[in-house]
């Protein structure tokens, strides 16, 4: 597992026009962000802070229970820091999803499920504005959104707050459990 430290160091690579983490002992991660997504900080070389260090282990506590090996679960642990962190803000699209609560807050760092016509899939919690959250996928297969959109691992979307459900370590251990909304 990854140990964060005050070593590691955000750049953004304009060779292969993507954000980096620089990780020390000639290891560097690219963040699984179009350039077109990323703030005007992201630009700026920054070093990896307390609080980026904070949100990747909430983050990657959370990924515990997903059944990915655990530099998968690295993986989408920093790029949930580098969405935290750089995203540009965006609008919902919760059209693509069912509405499965009413009046649930979801909180940064849990694992929730969204659900299509065509499948529910878990999804980390980014960020919660308020009505909507930045949720990142969290499945290693392609997620159909539509018959012509699909999320790919590590991929953001935002969505209004009751297209959400929490995702207990039942539904996660059990891949048959079906879920109801």
């Amino acid at each position: 597992m990854l140990k964060p430290n005050n070593s590691w160091k955000w750049y953004f690579d304009d060779s292969c026009q993507s954000l980096m983490l620089d990780l020390g002992h000639d290891m560097v991660f690219r963040v699984q962000m179009p350039a077109k997504d990323l703030v005007p900080d992201a630009y700026i070389s920054n070093s990896f802070t307390v609080d980026d260090a904070s949100l990747y282990q909430t983050f990657n506590e959370a990924v515990r229970y997903l059944p990915l090996s655990g530099p998968r679960k690295a993986e989408l642990a920093l790029n949930a820091v580098a969405a935290y962190r750089y995203h540009k803000p965006i609008l919902p699209k919760s059209w693509f999803f069912e509405a499965l609560s009413e009046g649930y807050e979801p909180e940064m760092g849990e694992l929730v499920m969204l659900q299509t016509k065509f499948g529910a899939a878990p999804f980390l919690l980014v960020e919660n504005a308020g009505s909507a959250s930045l949720c990142m996928y969290a499945g290693e297969s392609v997620f159909q959104l539509d018959g012509r959109k699909n999320l790919e691992f590590c991929q953001p979307i935002k969505v209004m707050n009751d297209r959400v459900a929490v995702v207990s370590a039942q539904m996660l251990a059990d891949p048959s459990y079906a879920m109801v909304g």
